[in-house]
């Protein structure tokens, strides 16, 4: 093991975790809540007429948990908004921080992925007649639309709701975007331009659509396989079974919604208020697959060995790292690339390897992909245990890796792991994580 020397003041760790996810009966908002289905493998999604992750967050819940927002801006808060700033709240209240009066200087970084929030506001402005258009409510409609017709939207709110000075932007990069703005924060503490960074990753996919996608596919299958190029996977997403990471019987992916948020900060930060350390963001790095095809993935793994690789740079070793939390949504295209990827970078050394996701807990949720996977990651660091793969019973043929498959957490006492993201396209994002100390 190569160790790091030099100053440790502009470490990036982690101190905070905030969530706003879909759980069994209540939300998912703490990081106990987290480790309690998590750890067991449970999933939350519900089959109404396509498998679903919603989090069904009450009206009165919110309102005790964000108070004193003027009305004349939350009555037109949208889910999206909701999320993030629930999260933001939950996260701030963990990392010991009151977020109206201690984030004045923090940065604000959000990862957004989809626009399924946005469309009604969006679509209420392209509809109006001004000419017809009642002026008392001109000015109503004008306020919906600048807090919700951009990805920008929770990142303007949550720079409301903290009183932000600092950095307040918005990265979209599907669902790898959380996982860029934590790699922002990590770079933007390591050069000194923050010492605290609050970063949270928020989507809201539509159920209607999602339906209405799956009756589109099911048609529309038969003209696919006779377009197929040989870099196109075989089969089109389905979204009517329980979706199955490293099973054997994988062959869809559910959605969710929701919201995840880390507060980030300088170790010399984070020690002169006391503050308790879940671990390190290390380091972050995103490559492509380099195809022509916007949509496609290429299945040789070889941009995520390059990602991971630039991820360890001289510093750290793959041997150092026994755990690895991937980004499987039961895509088989995703299972194939990940198997290769660990087969190049571990060699013998990777049927030793844990890898699991918990994708299957509340559902793929876009952005907030990022945030969840380093904070399950940090949890399961600090627990001593590898949160078995929700929904994974029977593993597939040709995995390179140990699935944990079950519903019982593995023991494993480990100082640093990797999470993954991806993104449509070919985009993979590697994380680099560590324990306080190391």
């Amino acid at each position: 093991m190569r160790r790091r020397t030099g100053g440790r003041g502009r470490d990036a760790v982690v101190t905070g975790i905030g969530l706003c996810l879909p759980g069994t009966g209540s939300p998912v908002f703490t990081a106990d809540d987290l480790w309690q289905v998590a750890s067991t493998g449970t999933s939350c999604l519900i089959n109404n007429g396509v498998y679903y992750g919603g989090v069904n967050l009450p009206k009165q819940t919110f309102e005790e948990c964000i108070p004193d927002i003027p009305e004349f801006f939350s009555r037109h808060y949208t889910d999206a908004h909701r999320f993030g700033l629930m999260s933001l709240a939950q996260a701030g209240a963990d990392a010991g921080l009151d977020v109206q009066r201690d984030l004045q200087e923090a940065a604000v970084l959000v990862g957004r992925g989809g626009v399924d929030a946005n469309i009604d506001s969006y679509l209420a402005v392209m509809r109006a007649d001004p000419a017809t258009y009642p002026v008392a409510e001109a000015l109503e409609l004008f306020v919906a639309a600048e807090q919700s017709v951009t990805p920008s939207d929770v990142a303007l709110v949550q720079g409301g709701l903290t009183r932000s000075k600092g950095a307040n932007f918005t990265v979209s990069c599907g669902c790898a975007s959380s996982a860029l703005q934590i790699g922002n924060a990590q770079r933007m503490i390591a050069q000194g331009e923050a010492d605290i960074a609050v970063v949270t990753g928020v989507d809201v996919f539509s159920v209607t659509l999602i339906r209405n996608i799956q009756r589109l596919l099911t048609g529309a299958q038969q003209a696919y396989d006779a377009m197929r190029s040989e870099d196109m996977p075989s089969l089109l997403p389905s979204f009517d079974a329980l979706m199955r990471p490293y099973d054997r019987r994988a062959d869809c992916i559910n959605h969710g919604e929701g919201s995840a948020t880390l507060v980030i900060e300088s170790r010399e930060h984070a020690f002169a208020r006391g503050a308790r350390l879940y671990g390190q963001v290390l380091s972050q790095t995103t490559t492509r697959d380099g195809l022509s095809n916007p949509l496609a993935c290429e299945e040789s793994g070889k941009a995520l060995v390059s990602a991971v690789r630039r991820c360890l740079g001289d510093t750290w070793e793959i041997s150092d790292v026994p755990y690895v939390h991937g980004g499987s949504d039961g895509n088989v295209v995703v299972t194939t690339f990940e198997a290769n990827a660990i087969r190049e970078l571990y060699g013998p050394a990777a049927r030793d390897l844990l890898m699991t996701s918990q994708e299957g807990c509340f559902g793929h949720n876009g952005a907030p992909a990022g945030c969840l996977g380093v904070a399950l990651t940090l949890l399961m660091m600090n627990h001593g245990q590898v949160c078995p793969t929700a929904n994974c019973e029977e593993p597939a043929d040709g995995l390179t890796f140990d699935p944990v498959p079950g519903t019982t957490p593995r023991a494993l006492d480990f100082d640093y792991a990797l999470s993954f993201n991806y993104q449509v396209g070919g985009v993979k994002s590697a994380i680099l994580l560590g324990s306080p100390d190391v």
